[in-house]
């Protein structure tokens, strides 16, 4: 468990407040003299990394400047610590190995880090990380935004309800977090956001595809539909696709995609051909839906077996049409079965879902036990509390 000693507010003082995580003491304590030999900082030292990367510790949160993070313990948990952090726009964050190791440095610098230290620490080394950390420092904490994120729904087979959840988390996102979101449809050949949004775009995803050499922002702009919820969307074409889109086409759209929004959600289908784009870049939010059944929950084991084993929090696993008293397993199978816990289940309210297919009209723009459900993975998303429904009793959420 992460401990730390609430200081009061370095921000604005001239003082630059540090936190220091390491759960090696002795490389911990390696770095914490050298910082102790910088004027104007203050140094607080942690044993261990966050547990929960979803409520950082309020003192992460509010009375930091950097963090800095050991990354040898555990490489990979210590990269979702610096995304975490710096997606959040916490702090600057830091990070420090006894490794001289480039990819390595690239790899944590795509995650958010913005200094890399080798260790054993120059004195220069600390001293020059430590003044430009200061020229970007503001006088202020500015107010928290939204930081750009980028979330996957992919079915472990058709028919599992992805465009579905995909479509109405997206309607969720943009009204609870008030930021900008964006919907893609890349469920190809053909895609059904469109129709479960009741909208008829005049472009598609195939026309930013296609001409992904000159895609900017304001390309992307033009070929966007918005809905009357205030989210945009790039919908499927409304005819089959003559060619698959080369990868680096989809990495372009990403690319520019979220240059432009907050948040970015892609209705990727049960496309796993996909794997090697940036729809599965380390940095992303993959939510896997599947159902309880032999099928599914087979298909479910081998997808987080071979391809998200090492993903961490970054792999939200979502139950759809969830109906505890008729399941054919109890949990403890599901869970074995998936290797995990799912974070997520989604109650199977057919009689509104079908309705709100029949009328056009997403699941989000009334009150039903699906919505609140959809609600509050948005929620969670975006890092807001819980909201009320969940506090009221319903039994279908994290």
């Amino acid at each position: 468990m992460l401990v730390y000693q609430e200081v009061p507010d370095a921000q604005g003082s001239g003082v630059l407040s540090i936190a220091l995580i390491g759960p090696d003491e002795e490389r911990r304590k390696a770095v914490a003299v050298a910082l102790a030999g910088c004027p104007g900082v203050v140094v607080h030292e942690f044993g261990s990394y966050p547990a929960d990367l979803d409520n950082l510790p309020p003192y992460l949160q509010e009375n930091v400047d950097v963090v800095l993070v050991d990354l040898d313990s555990d490489p990979d948990y210590a990269f979702e610590v610096v995304d975490s952090i710096s997606s959040n726009g916490i702090a600057t964050v830091m990070v420090y190995s006894a490794q001289a190791d480039l990819e390595l440095a690239i790899r944590f610098m795509r995650a958010g880090a913005r200094e890399f230290l080798t260790l054993p620490l120059a004195p220069a080394d600390i001293v020059g990380a430590l003044a430009r950390v200061s020229v970007r420092r503001p006088e202020a904490r500015p107010s928290k935004t939204a930081s750009r994120k980028l979330f996957v729904f992919l079915g472990v087979k058709g028919g599992c309800g992805v465009t579905t959840i995909a479509a109405n988390f997206a309607i969720a996102l943009a009204q609870e977090s008030e930021n900008k979101t964006l919907l893609i449809d890349l469920g190809l050949p053909l895609g059904d956001v469109a129709i479960n949004l009741g909208i008829d775009p005049q472009y598609s995803a195939d026309h930013a595809l296609q001409h992904a050499s000159r895609l900017d922002a304001n390309f992307l702009s033009s070929l966007l539909a918005k809905h009357s919820s205030g989210l945009y969307v790039l919908a499927a074409a409304n005819e089959f696709s003559q060619n698959d889109p080369p990868h680096d086409a989809i990495d372009r759209l990403l690319a520019v995609a979220r240059q432009k929004f907050d948040y970015v959600v892609v209705d990727a289908g049960s496309r796993l051909d996909l794997k090697e784009t940036a729809l599965f870049d380390e940095s992303a939010t993959v939510y896997l839906i599947a159902q309880v059944g032999i099928s599914e929950l087979r298909n479910a084991n081998r997808l987080i077996s071979q391809h998200f084993a090492t993903r961490g929090h970054r792999l939200q696993v979502v139950l759809n049409r969830y109906l505890p008293h008729a399941l054919l397993f109890d949990e403890r199978h599901i869970t074995k079965a998936l290797t995990r816990p799912a974070q997520w289940r989604i109650p199977d309210d057919y009689a509104t879902a079908r309705r709100t297919q029949n009328t056009a009209t997403p699941v989000m723009l009334g009150e039903s036990p699906l919505s609140s459900a959809i609600r509050q993975m948005a929620r969670t998303a975006c890092g807001l509390p819980a909201s009320e429904e969940k506090k009221k009793g319903f039994a279908f959420f994290r």
